[in-house]
């Protein structure tokens, strides 16, 4: 099981960098026994690519804890449209709230590459709690963490412009994949202009003409490759 991961951290809106990856490796302050009962209690998954995880409106089973790989939720409106609520990295934990298994999901999982999981059913995980408290503390702080990330979206979409979204999602991917060469900020094209699209809540048109405006600025340029971006501060809030 993965503690806490040196690689890229989750990814969500958010006007607070510091905190974007708060409750990753969720279970790292565990002892080896409880670690090993954790894993006796779980079960192996793998989900590839693309593949769904639990669907908005599906009766919530348990948890499955990201070993490797990412894992995106997002949720569908009645028009079919969907928005992205985060991607969750190794350490983090996705199918809650209910970790006990009640009620249903009001959102759905999927996989953005090939993805090793520990699936905790919600009655193991209530055995879990009760009987190693450690694990009820971790579950708590995981839990915490994904407040946080719901709410920092809630405020964002609410209380920000589209393109005030687009501007502050650029930095949080600067911040979070970017890496520097001089002056410049580089930020592999591991996402797309459609994921870019559900992040913020806007159309692929929309997003493409927007990295168009901020090219034609001097902000930043686009390639199938990378995101380069030369002025961070004019994106910033």
């Amino acid at each position: 099981m993965t503690d806490d991961d040196d690689g890229p951290g989750a990814l969500y809106l958010s006007e607070y960098l510091l905190e974007i990856n708060e409750g990753a490796g969720f279970l790292g302050s565990l002892r080896d026994d409880g670690r090993r009962a954790v894993r006796r209690q779980g079960s192996r998954v793998t989900v590839k690519k693309g593949e769904g995880v639990f669907f908005q409106g599906d009766p919530h089973i348990g948890v499955w804890v990201i070993e490797s790989g990412r894992i995106r939720t997002y949720y569908t409106g009645p028009s079919g449209r969907e928005i992205t609520l985060a991607y969750w990295t190794p350490g983090h934990f996705v199918g809650g709230p209910e970790v006990f298994g009640r009620g249903r999901h009001v959102w759905s999982a999927d996989a953005l590459e090939d993805c090793e999981l520990l699936f905790l059913s919600g009655m193991s995980l209530r055995t879990l709690v009760t009987e190693i408290p450690e694990v009820a503390l971790a579950v708590i702080d995981g839990l915490i963490a994904k407040g946080k990330c719901y709410s920092a979206l809630i405020q964002m979409l609410g209380t920000r412009s589209v393109a005030e979204r687009l501007r502050q999602l650029l930095v949080i991917l600067a911040d979070t994949y970017g890496r520097q060469e001089k002056d410049v900020t580089i930020i592999d094209r591991s996402i797309t202009y459609e994921q870019l699209a559900t992040m913020v809540g806007a159309t692929r048109q929309w997003v493409t003409q927007s990295l168009d405006k901020l090219n034609d600025e001097g902000v930043l340029s686009v390639t199938r490759r990378e995101i380069r971006i030369y002025d961070l501060e004019a994106l910033k809030m």
